[in-house]
């Protein structure tokens, strides 16, 4: 007898479960998607074909394509050709669906025919989580991350990029053409192989130039002179040294429960004038009356904090470089690296910062790290007057990293400025339903949406 578990011969006869319900425990996440889509009120959301037409083919009801969308993103599943697939093959979509397998095609369209009512969705749910006393002491945290469009840096042009490829073309066409000459010039004895080949390289590279020149008139007419052919919407920004094609999105995070308040995709590389409008969406969602907002130094603009005031919420954000160590010719904070695998600090000196304690000021848990060996090193006198530097890390813990884990390597697979809001929009949702889940509970999750 073999020393492993056996498996069952494929030609043996099975009694299956005669009910799909037998395979689905009560547990599952799906029921929570299957009961969330059932209680909503998809005509007042404004979803296509809520109500049916009284001529014509029946159509799918937009309910299942929803479940099929909300459990796709879920599990990571979000191209509608696999959609497709895990409907003809995945027992809890067969179970949510009840069988029913739609065509890629009328998965994706029903995406992109109702961007605004799957964002309102989204909302929904926030609007139970403040319901269910998710959100506490009326503090968020609002921050913004680079995600990658579906369109290559290849395909992105700005003024300065667009000047250097023409000159680059240029220089290769000045020199296969002093090449030609070259050729031409010498005895016959040159094979005319070599020429031919010159000359279809310098017709290849004047095509390329002319579609150049076309692309540069676009620019000319861009408002922010830069052009993308892939998804029009997205843009060139810079991220730690490098540029990435893409969106800037902007979330509003619940201190308590890490649950996203309110989101906003833009195509805007800079936070400075985001601040007042995240804030007021994060406010609005929440149904407070009062609020406080921490926000990193990247969204400081006077107007934006008195904005912040005017409408009743205290933001607190840190003023740029207004560090006394950098005013007084020490190290600043930014000289310190991170390192997150170790969960340690990097000083000038090459010496790591270790974590010793955590506490909690204003909302925010913060965590302290200082070396023993500040004592005897020689760029003491240029780090800290103390006794040993000590550097204080803040975490919000904001969800964008796993939401990019979540999303893949290309982040978004959607084009133009709408869809990507929509696919944002479902991420997000997925994000919140997983945290809710975590903290009461399917079970709990389900008894709330039946309430």
């Amino acid at each position: 007898m073999k020393r492993f578990i056996q498996g069952e011969h494929r030609g043996q006869g099975t009694l299956l479960p005669e009910s799909l319900d037998d395979y689905v425990s009560d547990t599952k996440p799906v029921r929570v998607v299957d009961v969330f889509v059932d209680e909503l009120d998809l005509v007042n959301l404004g979803f296509e074909g809520a109500i049916p037409a009284d001529t014509g083919r029946p159509a799918y009801h937009p309910a299942i394509l929803l479940k099929i969308y909300i459990y796709g993103y879920l599990n990571r599943i979000q191209l509608s050709r696999r959609l497709k697939r895990e409907a003809q093959r995945n027992v809890e979509l067969m179970w949510l669906t009840g069988r029913l397998m739609p065509d890629f095609k009328t998965i994706a369209n029903f995406r992109k025919d109702n961007s605004k009512a799957i964002r309102g969705v989204c909302r929904q749910f926030v609007v139970l989580c403040q319901q269910l006393g998710l959100f506490g002491e009326h503090l968020v945290a609002i921050d913004g991350s680079k995600f990658k469009a579906i369109n290559n840096r290849d395909r992105n042009f700005t003024s300065a990029k667009l000047k250097r490829r023409m000159e680059e073309i240029e220089s290769s066409i000045n020199r296969y053409l002093a090449a030609l000459d070259a050729a031409d010039r010498q005895e016959p004895t040159a094979p005319a192989p070599s020429a031919v080949r010159l000359e279809e390289k310098i017709a290849k590279l004047k095509t390329q130039m002319k579609e150049l020149q076309a692309i540069e008139i676009q620019l000319n007419e861009s408002p922010d002179q830069q052009v993308s052919l892939t998804d029009p919407d997205s843009r060139s920004m810079m991220t730690r040294g490098t540029g990435v094609v893409g969106y800037k999105v902007q979330t509003a995070v619940d201190t308590q429960n890490h649950l996203i308040v309110a989101h906003e995709v833009t195509n805007v590389g800079s936070d400075r004038d985001q601040l007042s409008s995240m804030a007021k969406q994060a406010r609005e969602a929440m149904a407070a009356d009062t609020l406080s907002v921490v926000a990193d130094r990247g969204y400081f603009k006077s107007e934006q904090i008195l904005a912040c005031h005017d409408a009743g919420i205290t933001a607190y954000v840190p003023k740029p470089m207004t560090s006394g160590a950098k005013t007084d010719g020490r190290f600043n904070n930014d000289a310190f690296i991170y390192d997150a695998a170790k969960n340690e600090y990097i000083c000038p000196a090459g010496e790591a910062l270790i974590w010793h304690h955590s506490y909690v000021e204003k909302g925010l848990k913060l965590h302290r790290y200082w070396s023993s060996t500040c004592q005897g090193c020689a760029l003491k006198s240029q780090c800290t007057p103390s006794t040993e530097r000590r550097v204080r890390k803040r975490t919000v813990e904001h969800p964008f990293g796993t939401l990019k884990q979540w999303m893949g390597a290309t982040h978004f697979l959607t084009r133009k400025l709408a869809r990507v809001s929509t696919e944002m929009s479902l991420n997000v949702l997925a994000y919140n339903l997983k945290r809710v889940m975590k903290i009461i509970g399917t079970t709990g999750l389900m008894k709330a949406l039946t309430a």
